[in-house]
């Protein structure tokens, strides 16, 4: 008999009353929910690392974007980027329509010499990843052909001008990256 007196110590109140109050507590102390164990093969040890996964998951908020300027842009990432920053180079003596770095897109306006003045070429690029690789660029060269008529026609050249465009833009960026490499050594 002491024992139940021991479990219901609180001689004002019901036995229900009790009952609820512990079951409310142990729910409390349980966490009202799975253990749900985390490998640590998933998770990553960086913080910022962890913080931008579970943002991307949906775990999390982020109050980083609430007090800034809408018009302000980091040029800190697209001037680290080894691809686009020898594709600018490479076609530095086009002007460009286009330069979309958050969308990985390089127009030029459409180009031409004074030796084919009734034929001129625009060229795209579209970033596939930032690796320095030839699979992660596509490139895309329109011609245009205009008579005297004032009739203009369009096309897509596979010529062998996207393949020097590739080959001379993949050797750049392999020497910026060998230098940005050697500098943080």
């Amino acid at each position: 008999m002491q024992n139940i007196q021991f479990i219901f110590f609180f001689p004002k109140f019901s036995k229900i009353v009790s009952l609820i109050f512990f079951f409310s507590v142990f729910l409390t102390i349980s966490n009202c929910g799975k253990y749900n164990p985390v490998s640590s093969r998933d998770t990553p040890t960086n913080a910022q690392e962890r913080a931008k996964k579970n943002i991307e998951e949906g775990r999390g908020i982020s109050v980083q974007g609430l007090f800034k300027n809408k018009g302000q842009t980091n040029f800190e990432f697209s001037s680290s980027n080894p691809m686009w920053r020898a594709s600018l180079e490479v076609l530095d003596f086009l002007p460009f329509t286009v330069v979309d770095y958050s969308g990985g897109v390089l127009i030029t306006d459409w180009y031409s010499d004074d030796i084919n003045a009734d034929s001129s070429l625009k060229i795209s690029l579209r970033f596939l990843s930032n690796e320095v690789r030839s699979d992660s660029l596509k490139i895309i060269v329109h011609q245009k052909k205009c008579l005297a008529s004032g009739n203009c026609s369009t096309k897509i050249l596979n010529s062998k001008i996207q393949d020097e465009l590739l080959t001379s833009i993949i050797r750049r960026a392999a020497v910026l990256q060998r230098d940005s490499n050697n500098k943080k050594k």
